[in-house]
């Protein structure tokens, strides 16, 4: 995740079309050889195609403007110009297209290939003009000109199970010991400044699931790093509630991150969720997790520890389980 970039604005433009050809046919032995002008090639689309190997936008943060190549003028003995080359532009799975003034969503992007912007047409050439009056045209049509824009691009990542949580919850560990990610695990706050994606497997199955920034109390008033990366688990099947059963705020937790949640969309708020309590191992953290469990009767609660491996199955399990059935 080096080098992650989550949101970027980009200038694109499609290709303008060739021009039509004003050519009259001359050979021996041929005086009356007419009109024979080909058409303009059609100007290059902006294309954006959807990578599963890419992870950030990245690539659109080093290069913002993209250019459709103009399609190519016609010529003579009805020759058709070249049609321009397409603009590709590659993105991760989860993209989102917005209007920079508006914020409207043009386009989510989850695979596939979407044309973005149409490349002009070609012209047509004067041998489309001649008839039984005009037998020799002097026009050409113009090709049309391409489009132009500037665009908002986010990235929301797409996972099965989104870890919401304080600071130095656990979040980062957890995710280490559950799947193939390799996050900065500390002993102080914010170590996690950036999302990360890491996958669950156990046997033929798979889950992603996705670790942000911690949460603070005011978050969504700007405190700590805020609420910009809580995009990130807009899109999961379930929230995992993060709590350090080590923190006196352990009963309180659930509710706060709940409240800011909330900030940011009422949608995610009321995302399906499992509260977790971590660092079992610590002096105390038994008592306090059965609280926990006590508090939200109708929640799923589980308990684990990193360091000694304690609950962890049992967590994968639940993740599996009801992210299949969701």
């Amino acid at each position: 995740m080096q080098g992650f970039a989550d949101e970027t604005y980009i200038d694109v433009s499609s290709g303008d079309g060739g021009n039509g050809c004003i050519s009259f046919r001359r050979e021996k032995y041929v005086p009356r050889g007419g009109p024979d002008g080909g058409d303009g090639g059609k100007g290059g689309d902006i294309v954006f195609s959807v990578r599963n190997n890419l992870k950030t936008l990245l690539n659109l943060k080093q290069k913002r403007v993209y250019r459709a190549e103009n399609g190519e003028n016609g010529r003579g003995k009805r020759q058709h110009g070249k049609n321009g080359a397409d603009a590709v532009i590659e993105v991760p799975p989860g993209t989102v297209i917005k209007d920079p003034e508006t914020g409207k969503v043009l386009k989510d992007l989850l695979e596939g290939n979407w044309v973005f912007l149409r490349g002009g047409s070609g012209g047509k050439g004067n041998w489309h003009y001649k008839n039984s009056i005009r037998q020799a045209p002097r026009y050409a049509q113009p090709g049309l000109p391409g489009e132009a824009i500037r665009v908002h691009v986010e990235l929301h990542l797409i996972a099965d199970i989104g870890f919401v949580g304080f600071p130095n919850a656990g979040k980062s560990s957890l995710l280490g010991s559950l799947t193939n990610a390799s996050p900065k695990v500390a002993d102080y706050p914010f170590t996690t400044k950036i999302p990360y994606l890491g996958m669950l497997v156990r046997g033929d199955q798979r889950r992603v699931l996705a670790d942000i920034p911690g949460l603070i109390e005011g978050a969504s008033q700007g405190a700590g790093m805020g609420i910009t990366f809580l995009r990130h688990v807009d899109r999961t099947k379930i929230l995992a509630f993060i709590i350090d059963l080590s923190d006196d705020r352990y009963l309180q937790a659930v509710g706060l991150l709940s409240k800011e949640l909330e900030s940011f969309s009422q949608d995610l708020a009321q995302h399906p969720r499992i509260i977790v309590g971590t660092k079992l191992d610590l002096p105390g953290t038994e008592e306090r997790y059965q609280e926990l469990t006590e508090a939200y009767p109708k929640d799923t609660v589980l308990g684990v520890s990193v360091m000694d491996g304690r609950g962890l199955e049992d967590l994968a399990r639940t993740f599996l389980k009801e992210s299949t059935v969701r």
